[in-house]
């Protein structure tokens, strides 16, 4: 059978430092229709850059130095760009990791969404927007038939992820590019999505290259899979052959679950606590968000927030850094009430809170290089300057692994995504704050760099005292790094308590939930668990009994 998608000794590479570095190395790759195949590697292994090459892309500062991209008999290296035109978009289509960097933030969501179709694909406008909402409800998103109708920054990051996803399959391409499509998904959304993608790919029979650090998920969707680092092919296999036994040593260190686990840190239930949150409820505009939320984090301790998109989680980190003021209910900082708008609040205010946002590529400046991103906190809250703030910088980079000689010149477009979030990370704890906010910080990075990042978040945390608001939908990293778990859903709090309290049976019902959706390293696990709970829909739930 002739294959859609071919790729024959390609070779990619990046311009930096005057010079042009290789990115990808004499990758060979084969995909016929109706196959997904798994693209894994921890950040920086070409994944992405592998993806985009099935399209005929490069990122700017990139070039194919060598090789061959061949769609469907036709080559897209050195093809006429009104050629790539009429392919992407209908034929070809990509999912990006970073939704929010996407959208164009002064359009609604249905515009985006029908402008291929109706421009390109000869699709009328009125079944363009039907065939946008069949998508919304397949995909699991809230109400359906007007979601459309908002703006990105109305939508939460899941959301707009899976409206990214309804988008590339909007023309029945033949071809679709998963980057990262569930990173900013919880547990219990990402098994809907995963699975409508996998039913929407058998349903319009298009290949897909599913690019993803999570192995669990590839497993649940994946054909074949290919292990990439630094650029080069370690191992390719069916995935059942993959899963039992990968002949690499270094695919077996990422086929192993994550064995780190911080010891709980006594209670300090009686000491007056750092940050305290007391009954606040927010909206934004006529729409509540947040009802009656209550919560306490004590000095040097990690309080996670877990629970399903549009739960409230970041919508809790807003209010509590002045971002968005409360209708009800108070914040308060060691005992002392904080202005609602973070711009009533000191400059010795701002700098003790500091946050990590769930998404690198909206959060760093594109114009600017690593130092400065860096080193901007350390001017404005330290007064460093000259030596002493590249020095510190340094010290940054080193803290968080980047090479302080390859990344402090660079810009955040040559970085992958996963070094994008670590130089957040660096900028945060620049300015020496008591408590970090961590907005999903490990959620674009593979299972080796997430260990390491958790494993320097707590060395700092035991050197400097620092306090952690780790906002995740990742039910195993709250196992690793909690002392105190707080479960939202719908903008409440719906259980509350210590790490070994929450994760001992019997538990809540919604709780439970997400425990049972985090994925297994089975490919067959999401078949059992979607059959498991179609079967208890059609009978009595026992109390305390997991659907």
């Amino acid at each position: 059978m002739k294959p859609l998608l071919q790729i024959r000794d390609l070779h990619i590479e990046g311009h930096s430092d005057d010079a042009w570095h290789p990115l990808v190395k004499g990758i060979d790759l084969t995909l016929q229709r109706g196959e997904v195949l798994g693209l894994i590697g921890e950040s920086g292994a070409g994944k992405s850059t592998l993806g985009l090459a099935a399209m005929g892309y490069v990122r700017d500062g990139c070039r194919i130095a060598r090789g061959s991209v061949c769609f469907d008999g036709q080559e897209l290296v050195g093809a006429a760009p009104e050629v790539l035109r009429k392919l992407r978009g209908l034929r070809v289509a990509y999912v990006a990791q970073s939704a929010a960097a996407s959208f164009n933030p002064a359009h609604r969501l249905i515009d985006q969404h029908v402008e291929t179709a109706v421009i390109n694909g000869g699709i009328d406008r009125a079944t363009a927007e039907a065939e946008a909402v069949e998508l919304y409800r397949v995909l699991r998103l809230p109400d359906p038939e007007n979601i459309g109708r908002r703006y990105p920054h109305q939508v939460s990051g899941g959301q707009l992820q899976r409206v990214m996803t309804a988008m590339a399959m909007a023309c029945h391409p033949d071809l679709i590019v998963f980057d990262e499509p569930t990173t900013a998904l919880d547990v219990t959304t990402q098994i809907e999505v995963i699975a409508a993608i996998r039913d929407a790919v058998k349903r319009f029979g298009s290949a897909a290259l599913y690019i993803s650090h999570d192995l669990a998920l590839v497993a649940q969707i994946a054909d074949r899979i290919m292990v990439l680092r630094h650029g080069s092919l370690v191992e390719e296999a069916a995935t059942r052959t993959m899963l039992g036994a990968p002949s690499q040593d270094y695919t077996r260190s990422l086929w192993a679950v994550r064995s780190f686990h911080t010891e709980p840190k006594p209670s300090q239930a009686q000491a007056r606590p750092l940050l305290e949150v007391r009954n606040a409820s927010a909206s934004y505009g006529a729409q509540p968000v947040l009802h009656d939320v209550s919560l306490k984090l004590q000095r040097g301790q990690t309080l996670a927030v877990i629970g399903e998109s549009g739960s409230g989680k970041s919508t809790t980190a807003r209010l509590i850094t002045g971002l968005l003021q409360p209708s009800s209910g108070q914040v308060l900082y060691d005992g002392e009430a904080l202005p609602a708008d973070y711009r009533r609040r000191s400059k010795e205010q701002l700098r003790r809170i500091q946050m990590i946002y769930q998404i690198p590529d909206t959060a760093l400046n594109p114009r600017q290089r690593i130092v400065d991103i860096i080193g901007r906190p350390l001017a404005f809250y330290l007064g460093l300057k000259g030596r002493a703030l590249r020095e510190r910088v340094a010290e940054l980079l080193e803290m968080i692994e980047l090479d302080p000689a390859r990344f402090m010149e660079r810009q955040p477009r040559e970085l992958s995504g996963g070094q994008k979030q670590r130089v957040c990370i660096a900028r945060a704890l620049a300015a020496e704050p008591q408590l970090i906010i961590c907005d999903e910080v490990t959620s674009a990075l593979d299972q080796l760099v997430a260990e390491g990042v958790l494993k320097l978040l707590d060395r700092i945390q035991r050197q400097l005292g620092v306090a952690y608001l780790f906002i995740t939908h990742d039910v195993a990293t709250v196992r690793a790094i909690a002392d105190e778990v707080m479960v939202m859903q719908r903008g409440r709090v719906v259980d509350q308590g210590r790490r070994e309290s929450i994760f001992t049976p019997p538990y809540q019902d919604y709780t439970g939930l997400l425990f049972s959706s985090e994925p297994q390293m089975d490919p067959d696990w999401l078949d059992r668990l979607l059959a498991g709970r179609a079967a208890a829909t059609t009978q009595p739930i026992a109390e305390g009994q997991l659907p």
